[in-house]
């Protein structure tokens, strides 16, 4: 049986005693609020994060500052996975769209205590592979679905994440994160407020219809939770 311990992180609740007591000494508890950088493209990436509230975005930056988001992290995951595949470097900007808090980890301490023979590296191997799936799914998503579809899937993420009905979220933030312009986001809000699936007051979005959410959104969402259900959803059992 697994002590109660003081994470929300999947990850680290699926470890046994024995290994989440040998790791707890060298984790911290950082919060991360609204739009903190956890790390810069290209930069080393010090600490790697193990998310237990909150949204982290996966932000790629075009040399003319043109944003759009690659992939997102919640507590189901980890940032930082470079230095899980051997390199301290990432392209992408990681960034706190919602905020929450997280543990930290050194990165250094990261590579000489998440051995192959630790269950936490075989999680973050099945973690690397949703990820990936992940990312494949937004490029074609970017690609060929609507500003509205991808608007609701990217609404489903953060609800599953954040936990709550309610969450803050601008309309500029949103336009970033969907690579569109803003006017197109008032659009589609407006849609999704007049349809009763959201109500957006104030930088707030509170999801009123979750399942008409779901049937707004492209296949998209259900493609990448499915992945993340069949890589990690047996890792508490």
């Amino acid at each position: 049986m697994r002590q109660d311990r003081s994470t929300h992180n999947k990850l680290l609740s699926a470890l046994s005693n024995e290994e989440y007591n040998r790791l707890v000494p060298y984790l911290e508890l950082v919060s991360l609020p609204f739009k903190h950088v956890l790390y810069e493209p290209n930069q080393s990436i010090d600490y790697v994060y193990f998310p237990n509230s909150g949204v982290i975005s996966m932000v790629t930056i075009t040399e003319d500052g043109e944003t759009v988001e690659a992939a997102t992290t919640g507590n189901e995951g980890m940032v930082g996975i470079a230095i899980l595949l051997g390199v301290d470097q990432s392209p992408l900007q990681a960034i706190a769209q919602v905020a929450g808090d997280a543990l930290r980890m050194r990165s250094e301490v990261f590579r000489r205590e998440v051995t192959r023979d630790s269950l936490l590296y075989v999680l973050l191997l099945r973690y690397t592979q949703a990820m990936i799936s992940q990312l494949s799914q937004t490029v074609a998503c970017n690609r060929l679905h609507s500003v509205e579809e991808r608007c609701c899937r990217w609404l489903l993420l953060c609800h599953d994440r954040v936990g709550s009905n309610e969450f803050f979220l601008t309309q500029e933030l949103l336009s970033q994160m969907l690579g569109v312009r803003r006017a197109s986001v008032s659009v589609v809000a407006a849609i999704l407020q007049k349809a009763g699936l959201i109500r957006y007051t104030r930088g707030k979005i509170r999801i009123l219809d979750r399942q008409g959410l779901e049937s707004a959104s492209c296949e998209c969402y259900r493609v990448v939770k499915t992945e993340f259900d069949r890589l990690l959803g047996d890792e508490e059992t």
